[in-house]
């Protein structure tokens, strides 16, 4: 009996955790090339301090504000139509088609800037913007299909931090690079063919769900789809996307308010504080790769430590999902928002000590991810991508506007005071985002997840509950009637 119950598990090591690791490396390589402009503008706009054989271009701050930037006014553009490609093309197509694009403009970089300058740099990484921001709706439908419930945490936390080893590897190599013999251009001809290397292994071992899988075993494709509870059928049909439901969903709304939350309080701890130890404690922590690099090394090791403390807990059954995902996501909120208002009353003498709270938030806050990033999975596998498309669209704006509202309070970079105000707007929006996400948030798969849930029969309501089956057929609700197919119009029409 335990053989059999072994069997239906499928292998402890299959190609599930095979596409796990694709999408760590492919988010590894793609923050790499993301991340390493950083490195590369002060190696293009200083030469001496690398490798002075190579052109030296005289850009302004605003300049180098606009080419740092510029990326994000592409990908953002991008993150809803994500989720629209993914479920019609499926995650291994778009997301080759992704590192494709960011490996070919990281490849034609140098040889552009050299006749377009600045000018042309910013377009390049508008055009990788866009390329990137199908990205994490492609991963969250492609795990959505391949990770059984139990095994969430683990294939979802593994695969996303790759973010976190991306961004410390994008420090290291590239300032290594620029003062190497390639100098600043070899940034881009290392990221180019890093993401060209990974697109030829993703196109040979990636498949959208088990069933397309040519290296899967049948045991491990039935213990899979017999878990996610896929009729054989599925894969086939074209699952309608519940709008009004998913606007109407409270479980919904608090994932996008702590979502929303993490960013601020995450982007205030990654873009203020290096200013602030610079203005009030005197230090220059950004021309220090080490110091700039050990707040995200120090999250991508946490981010291990919180996947085996959250395997435990959900194996020995101390937790329950929904109590996993709350306390990490407690952790990950509310150590940060004390760690921001002690920040702010040291003084130039406790420079050492802002420097392990800024290390310490920073990693702690990677149980985020366990905490709520990958809540989008346990509310609705079938529509995980949508949801994630919407909730990062919604929550990457933040980061273009809390340095505008540190801008407008800090007039004076040396004084305390001012800081304060910035670290204890950050601190409250931690803990009021993480309170929201403790009342209203859950890891139960919603009603509106089934994928008949849109049928004639069943009338949707704000709730997300099915009404009840009447005695005398009803007319069809309006809203619900634009929802459906013409198709299926027609039939509930004749039938009324």
């Amino acid at each position: 009996m335990s053989t059999e119950c072994k069997a239906s598990k499928g292998p402890k090591i299959g190609v599930r955790h095979l596409q796990s690791l694709l999408l760590f490396l492919g988010l590894t390589v793609m923050h790499i090339a993301r991340l390493n402009v950083s490195v590369a503008i002060v190696a293009m706009t200083n030469a001496a301090t690398t490798n002075p054989n190579f052109p030296e271009y005289d850009w302004t701050e605003r300049h180098k504000s606009y080419i740092l930037s510029s990326f994000y006014w592409g990908y953002i553009l991008t993150l809803c139509p994500g989720s629209f490609l993914c479920r019609r093309y499926g995650a291994k197509v778009v997301l080759f088609i992704a590192s494709c694009g960011t490996a070919v403009f990281s490849l034609i970089t140098p040889w552009c800037i050299t006749w377009g300058g600045w000018q042309v740099f910013c377009a390049i990484r508008i055009l990788q913007g866009l390329f990137q921001g199908v990205i994490f709706p492609c991963i969250t439908e492609h795990l959505a299909m391949w990770s059984p419930p139990e095994e969430r945490n683990r294939l979802g936390a593994f695969s996303y931090t790759g973010t976190d080893c991306g961004t410390v590897l994008a420090m290291f190599i590239s300032g290594m690079i620029a003062k190497g013999a390639m100098g600043w251009p070899g940034i881009s001809y290392v990221s180019g063919a890093l993401c060209a290397a990974w697109c030829i292994l993703w196109l040979i071992c990636a498949a959208n769900n088990a069933p397309e899988s040519r290296f899967i075993s049948e045991a491990e494709c039935k213990y899979i789809e017999s878990s996610l509870q896929h009729n054989e059928d599925f894969h086939e049909r074209s699952i309608p996307i519940p709008w009004r439901a998913i606007g109407c969903s409270v479980p919904f709304m608090a994932l996008l308010v702590a979502r929303c939350s993490e960013t601020y309080g995450l982007s205030t701890l990654q873009a203020e504080i290096p200013s602030y130890m610079n203005g009030v404690l005197n230090m220059d922590i950004q021309s220090n790769a080490v110091f700039s690099s050990l707040p995200f090394l120090a999250m991508w090791l946490l981010s291990y430590v919180y996947l085996i403390v959250a395997d435990i807990l959900l194996r020995k059954k101390y937790l329950s999902l929904t109590a996993v995902r709350k306390l990490f996501n407690t952790l990950s909120f509310w150590i940060p928002a004390a760690a921001l208002i002690v920040i702010g009353f040291l003084g130039e003498d406790h420079a050492n000590i802002a420097i392990a709270l800024m290390i310490l938030s920073v990693g702690v806050n990677s149980g985020a991810t366990i905490g709520s990033s990958l809540n989008t999975i346990d509310l609705s596998p079938n529509h995980a991508g949508i949801l994630i498309g919407l909730s990062n669209t919604v929550a990457n704006v933040i980061p273009i506007v809390t340095p505008l509202i540190a801008g407008v309070i800090v007039v004076d970079k040396h004084d305390r005071g001012q800081w304060q105000i910035v670290f204890g707007i950050a601190a409250i929006i931690f803990f009021v985002g993480n309170c929201v996400f403790l009342v209203w948030g859950t890891a139960e798969v919603q009603p509106w997840d089934a994928d008949d849930y849109l049928t004639p029969k069943d009338a949707e309501t704000c709730s997300g509950k099915k009404a009840p089956a009447p005695a005398i057929a009803p007319a069809i609700d309006p809203v619900l009637e634009q929802q459906i197919s013409w198709p299926e119009r027609y039939t509930a029409k004749a039938i009324e």
